[in-house]
């Protein structure tokens, strides 16, 4: 018998028709299964509550992540929280679904590859990853504003209370070092944010500016330190598999539809989680696409 399987996905964006439809044929392969979801659910509270109410209902645990869109205070969302006060609204809306938070105690998934801690971060970006040529925020932010590719952020996440973003991320940095420095140090973890906790997969950019938008250099050593068995990221939309220092780090978005709309096929929402003991290739045999989708 096959035992169950930890799964992945992020960046779902279900104000889109075409993604909320292959959102509402998501199915688990096993009633033991888990998800994780590493953030980019949508903008609106109501679309996060809905998708993650949906995947609650089928799978046997599902493990969240914020990410960058749903802290948008958008002018046409009836929820009108800015920063903190969003994200502890969406905190309590996870648990009222029986959702999994960063603010929660750390799961230990027993399943395939297990077992392992699921931990699931929040910490935001500082700035760190300037843009090529610059030296400071400032310079970065200004090269940016001069080539147009600049994050919508940037008007619509505020740090309330905090005075800054980078403020608000060096306090999300020093919760989630000590939580994570508090976990046994035999137990190997999977690490779960919403952004790459190293620099590496922003060389593939195609506007290397972006990467201010894409994290910080402090969580840089954070695989080594915290006995990372994989990390589980999105964000970037460019789905792939790379390894540093031995640890996999394994990004899982869907994206906009028009980016996975080129590649010409559906592309694969659902993701196995690559663990030790399994590896990608038999991963995608056994959840593939006829397991991830329902009719």
């Amino acid at each position: 018998m096959v035992p169950p399987t930890l799964y992945a996905l992020s960046d779902l964006h279900v104000g889109y028709r075409e993604n909320r439809e292959l959102v509402e044929r998501i199915r688990p392969t096993d009633p033991g299964d888990w998800l994780i979801v590493a953030g980019d659910v949508g903008e609106f509270f109501a679309d996060i509550e809905w998708c993650l109410g949906l995947l609650r209902s089928r799978f046997a645990k599902v493990v969240w992540a914020p990410g960058n869109h749903e802290l948008w205070t958008h002018p046409d969302d009836p929820v009108r929280l800015r920063g903190e006060h969003r994200y502890r609204e969406l905190v309590e809306m996870c648990r009222r679904l029986d959702v999994l938070t960063p603010e929660d105690e750390y799961p230990l998934w027993t399943g395939r590859g297990g077992p392992l801690l699921i931990a699931p971060l929040f910490v935001l970006y500082d700035y760190s990853f300037r843009a090529p040529g610059t030296r400071t925020k400032a310079e970065s932010l200004a090269y940016a504003y001069s080539t147009g590719v600049v994050c919508t952020d940037e008007s619509m996440l505020h740090p309330d209370p905090y005075p800054s973003r980078e403020a608000w991320c060096s306090q999300r940095v020093e919760y989630t070092e000590r939580r994570l420095a508090a976990c046994a140090p035999e137990q190997s973890v999977v690490l779960v944010n919403h952004y790459p906790l190293i620099r590496d997969p922003m060389d593939v950019l195609r506007y290397p500016e972006f990467a201010q938008w894409c994290g910080t250099e402090r969580t840089a050593s954070w695989h080594l330190r915290f006995r990372a068995a994989t990390v589980v990221y999105g964000h970037l939309h460019i789905p792939r598999n790379i390894t540093r220092d031995g640890v996999l780090f394994q990004e899982v978005s869907l994206g906009y539809p028009r980016e996975w709309k080129r590649r010409g096929t559906p592309p694969p929402v659902l993701r196995p989680v690559v663990l030790p003991g399994t590896n990608a290739a038999s991963a995608d045999r056994q959840g593939g696409a006829h397991a991830r989708y329902s009719a």
